[in-house]
Parts: structure tokens; sequence; C-alpha cells
């Protein structure tokens, strides 16, 4: 509530100009000439409803309220609605999987295939050969088999997906056998025991949080099993007393009572990590070469394409599933189509380490990232002469690898006296791209593993407008 006298108050509402007059005042009138006159009078009047509420708050000065200054602000909302909010960013904080900033960035090459794809018309559909209507599944399915050394596969929108679809086409009505310490929660608040509730199937938990063993499964086998399931601890780590069924004496109790055994990998991967200086992660051909009857995974996160869910195993089993009403609800677009096709066949041509931004830069070393570093801090320290290199630790994120983390160096600015942390986070986030980095004691941090070499002039340009303005 304003404590503004009722005279003063009243005086500043009645000084406000009226809609028109604000759309006739420059810049608001340029920007007539160009866009509908309805998108500005909305605009227009929510600019006034605002100088109001800043009236009532007293937080207005009468330079706030006269009329260039809230026709500049209403020009200034106008061009803010028109921009797309979905923008590239530069990603300076280390963490190479990067959920909230998009996860994995496309190779060149499948970034190209989406522009082909998308600007013409294609054979999303079409067989080109017959003439004939085709499959949209078959510009990646033979990919998917051939990778992972499975008999079909099939590919949908993401993971989570893909483990909702199988349980629902093949356990409807029917007990699905997971270890207790693996009904675990996949991100966005989805968990395990709600993906099955919803699927139908019936959660049947054996063994205990921390250990679980083969025969724990075999004991929960009854006519009502449709299959047993594991759920790999992509995004998660538990350590110390424990104990897990290997997937190969899952696969035997399987064949032998005649039911089903998934591999949800969640990540998954086509690479041993452990060549980049990283734990050994499970990869897809390992699961089926287990056993596993059907293996999913994510096209997102360690595959390093577009966000899709990838499902490899029994040929009658993906038969089963590309027949599915869930597989035309959850099927890909073309441009995701484009993108993973390209990027499975970097793995194909052997060049997946070179050509795949994520393992590009998990394979970067120490050397090299401190001598990209020196370079930012020998060109920013003229601007900000406390910049230093120091040596910092970058992760791997995205719900892959939990805790696992890669030597790198740092460029460091100590946030000035004056300043606060947040403040300066704000203006990198305003700028164009804007410029996401991490803060470690009043320092912000910027990891040159996970900038883009095409975006590394715009970095140190953002750094260098910031210092401009506060150093």
């Amino acid at each position: 509530m304003s404590l503004l006298e009722p005279a003063t108050l009243n005086k500043l509402m009645r000084g406000l100009p009226s809609v028109e007059k604000l759309l006739q005042a420059d810049p608001m009138r340029l920007l007539a000439e160009t866009l509908p006159h309805d998108l500005l009078v909305e605009i227009a009047r929510q600019t006034l409803e605002e100088a109001r509420q800043s009236i009532r708050q007293e937080q207005a000065s009468e330079a706030d309220l006269r009329l260039e200054a809230l026709a500049e602000r209403a020009a200034q909302k106008t061009n803010r609605t028109l921009e797309s909010n979905l923008r590239q960013v530069i990603n300076a904080t280390g963490v190479v999987l990067h959920t909230n900033l998009g996860r994995a960035p496309l190779s060149e090459a499948a970034t190209a295939a989406v522009v082909t794809v998308a600007g013409a018309y294609n054979n999303l559909e079409y067989d080109l050969e017959s003439g004939e209507r085709g499959s949209r599944l078959s510009h990646v399915e033979s990919l998917v088999a051939r990778l992972s050394g499975a008999e079909a596969g099939i590919a949908i929108n993401n993971n989570a997906a893909a483990v909702f679809m199988l349980l629902t086409a093949f356990a409807q009505g029917k007990e699905v056998i997971l270890s207790r310490g693996q009904a675990v929660e996949i991100g966005g608040g989805f968990r395990i025991p709600d993906v099955m509730a919803q699927s139908g199937a019936r959660l049947v938990e054996v063994g205990t949080t921390n250990k679980t063993y083969a025969q724990d499964y075999e004991r929960a086998v009854t006519e009502q099993t449709a299959m047993l399931m594991r759920v790999h601890s992509s995004n998660f780590k538990v350590i110390g007393f424990t104990a897990s069924a290997k997937l190969e004496e899952l696969a035997e109790i399987a064949n032998r009572r005649g039911v089903m055994l998934v591999d949800d990998l969640g990540s998954g991967t086509l690479i041993d990590t452990a060549r980049f200086g990283l734990s050994h992660e499970p990869t897809v051909q390992e699961s089926i070469q287990a056993g596993a009857d059907l293996v999913t995974f994510s096209g997102d996160k360690l595959l390093g394409g577009p966000q899709a869910g990838l499902i490899a195993g029994k040929k009658e089993l993906i038969a089963r599933l590309k027949k599915h009403p869930l597989a035309r609800a959850l099927r890909l677009d073309k441009m995701t189509l484009a993108a993973l096709q390209v990027t499975l066949q970097h793995y194909l041509r052997g060049e997946a380490d070179r050509k795949i931004p994520i393992w590009q830069m998990m394979a970067r070393t120490p050397e090299s990232l401190r001598g990209q570093a020196t370079r930012w801090q020998s060109r920013l320290v003229q601007v900000w002469p406390t910049a230093t290199v120091v040596e910092g630790l970058s992760t791997v994120g995205g719900g892959s690898l939990p805790g696992e983390t890669l030597p790198t160096w740092l460029l460091a600015l100590p946030v000035p006296s004056h300043e606060t942390a947040n403040r300066l986070q704000a203006n990198l986030r305003a700028q164009r791209p804007p410029i996401i980095g991490r803060v470690e004691r009043d320092t912000l941090l910027f990891d040159p593993r996970t900038v883009l070499a095409s975006q590394e002039e715009s970095l140190l340009a953002g750094l260098e407008k910031l210092t401009a303005r506060t150093v």
C-alpha cells in the first residue's frame, strides 16, 4: 500500500500519458510502421500499469514517468516480446551435459542435417526405391541395431517414453520385478514406480536399498511376472556396503523362467568412458551381449545427439513395439531424426570422439585447457587486473556418471568490492549471447572445456563489456 499523500498520488497518476499519446511518441511511433496496432496497444497498457504500480510502491522517479522514458520502456518491452525466448547461450560452467542448457550440443554435420531437412521437402515417409510410402523409423533403426549389436532398434522421443512404452506393451496388468534400490526418480520429479503404475504394470520390489541378489529376483517370479528389469543408476551413486545382481545372472533367470529382461541404461553410451579418464559406464553393447531382451537409453546424453529414447533388442519385440499405438504418439519429428541419423553415423564411421562435441570436450587435456584459459587471462588483464588462471574440475552432468570429474583450468575473475556476484551474473545473462559461468567464493569462474570454439570471441567480448561497466 502506498504511503504517499492521496493528493500526491493522484497528481502522479493523472500525469501519466494516455495509451494513444504513448503510441505516438518515439520510438513507439516508429514501431507502429511495421508492427500490428493491437500488439502495441497491449504493451502500452502493460507499461502504464507497471508505472502505476511503481507510483503506488514509491519506486518511480519523475524521470521514470516522463513520456519519453515510458515510450522507451514500452519499445524495449515490445522488442523483448518479439525476441525468441529460446536462444543460444555460452556454457562456461564446465558441466558438459548441462540439463538446463540443453544437454548435448549437436555436431556440425548433425546441425547441418537439421537445417537441410527442415528447409525443404524430404523423404521422411517415402521410399525412394519403390516410390511408395515408407517408414520414418527406417532412417535410424538399422543404425541402432548395428551399433548396439542387437537384432533390431527403434527410436522415440525420450528415454522415459521408451520405458513407458515397453512397460505398456509388454507388462500391462502384469508384474515387473525390480530391485528396491533401483526404484529411482529419473529427473523432473518423475519416478520409476509412477511410470510403472501409469503403464498398468505392477511393481514388485525385491532386495534392499543397498543389496539385491539374483536369488531375490528368482524367488519373486510368479505366473503373473512379465519381466525382470534393471534400472542403471546413471544419475546417482550408492557406495559402501552394496551388492547387485549381474545382468548375466538376470538373463539366465529370465530365460529359464520364460520372462523378459529389460535394461534401462538411462543415459547410455556406445563408447567406453574409461578412455577419457572416467569410470566405466556400462555400454549398450555390453547389455545386449549380457542377454538383455530390450535395452533403453537416451539420445541427448552420452550419445551426444538430439533428445530421443532409443530401444535396442530382439527383433520380434521391436516389431511389436513398432505396431503399438504409442509408437505413433511418441514418434520423432523429421528434424530430430535427421540429427539422430548423422550422430549415429559418426559412431559407424569411428569418428564420434572427433566429431561429436561432448566427446571432444571430455577428451581435452589439462594442458590445452590451461593454455586457453591463460590466453583469456592475457586478453582481459588490461581491463580486469585481478584476473587469474586457477585449477578446477569439470563435470559430465546430465544424469550421467554421477560424481565423476575431469581436471581443468579456469579463468577466475574476483568480484570487485563495490559489486556483487549476483549482479555480475545477471549482467552476463543479459549479454547476446548470454554467458553462463559459475561462482565460488566471490569469484566468477569460466571453464574453457565447455565453451564452443565458435563462441569464444563472444565470451571474451562479453567479459570485456562487463569489465567496462564494473571495474
